[in-house]
Order: structure tokens, then C-alpha cells, then sequence
């Protein structure tokens, strides 16, 4: 699958839990109550997780994960973690940890 696709599959998973797509920076984002909590930029989701939690260490331990850069001028959200389509399998527990999380 595509990172549109898995995107669009997550954003079906979480709908029930009052999840809705919208944009960020003029990406595709998925939002909770108004508030981002997950954005997409090419191949990367990125998740705000709360820099210093076990799930932020955890997401940007991947391969490949990187704090999330939306501007791409070296400027990176400290609290958002950037996870490869490779790691799309892990998407779904880090939208549900960030959804779940007070950084969110």
C-alpha cells in the first residue's frame, strides 16, 4: 500500500474514535478535537508523542524515523516523531499513542 493508502485506512480505524482527516502545514493530517495529532509528509507519518515519553524514544528508534520537519528548513518539532511507510505496520499504535497522550 501506498502512504496515502495506509493513511486512509488509519483515518477509517480511528474514525469511531471521533477522528478526522484535515490538513497541517498543507499536509494531510488527522486530528482529535480540533488538534493535530498526526501528519503526513510523503512517506513519513509523523506523531506528536511528547519528547521525553517512552513512546517518543520508541518511534524515533526506527529505522529511518526522524523528528518531524515540516518546513524542511532543520527547524524539527521536538515533540513529533516522523515514522517511515517502511514501519506502516506500527502506524496505527503510534496514532493511538498520540491521540491517547497529553502532548497531543
Amino acid at each position: 500500500m501506498t502512504a496515502d493508502e495506509q493513511f486512509d485506512a488509519l483515518a477509517t480505524d480511528l474514525a469511531p474514535r471521533g477522528v478526522t482527516t484535515g490538513t497541517m502545514f498543507g499536509k494531510r493530517g488527522l486530528k482529535a478535537d480540533g488538534k493535530a495529532f498526526a501528519c503526513l509528509k510523503g512517506e513519513l507519518l509523523a506523531f506528536k508523542l511528547g519528547a521525553g515519553s517512552a513512546a517518543h524514544a520508541e518511534a524515533l528508534a526506527l529505522p529511518g524515523a526522524e523528528l518531524f520537519d515540516p518546513s524542511g528548513k532543520h527547524r524539527p518539532f521536538k515533540d513529533w516523531v516522523a515514522v517511515p511507510l517502511a514501519h506502516a505496520d506500527s502506524w496505527l499504535h503510534y496514532a493511538e499513542t498520540a491521540l491517547d497522550s497529553p502532548a497531543g
